[in-house]
């Protein structure tokens, strides 16, 4: 009776330097991402920041506060809406951290807080209000 004749066809036999190469390697995505699942803080402090910039007229504000100091009034008069709306969406982005406020006379000016909002705001323009 014949024997089996053993084949010797690259694939049929794993090399260690085919094993190697068909193991799974970690991109730099992966291990970007699981360096940043670590930092939760970072993580919860990224989605207030987006949360609060989450409608049209706040980003249409920090826009205008990326550029320095302003007061509400400047505000009204740069977004077109009452005073009481800029007010509302004002508190909103104080709360969560993004905006402060100082008083000059009767003025109540604000800037903004935090300078990665300006890097986030830059970013922002770059991707959605170039031409």
């Amino acid at each position: 009776m014949p024997t089996a004749k053993k084949s010797t066809r690259a694939f049929d036999k794993p090399t260690a330097k085919s094993a190697a190469a068909n193991a799974p390697r970690k991109s730099k995505l992966t291990e970007d991402i699981f360096d940043l699942i670590g930092k939760s803080q970072n993580i919860e402090e990224a989605a207030v920041a987006m949360q609060a910039m989450s409608h049209p007229l706040r980003i249409k504000v920090l826009c205008l506060l990326s550029s320095g100091e302003i007061s509400v009034q400047e505000i009204v008069e740069a977004v077109g809406t009452t005073q009481g709306n800029v007010s509302q969406h004002l508190a909103i982005l104080k709360a969560s951290g993004m905006v402060a406020t100082r008083s000059e006379g009767k003025k109540t000016l604000y800037r903004i807080e935090d300078p990665r909002i300006v890097k986030l705001i830059a970013l922002t323009r770059e991707m959605f209000c170039s031409v």
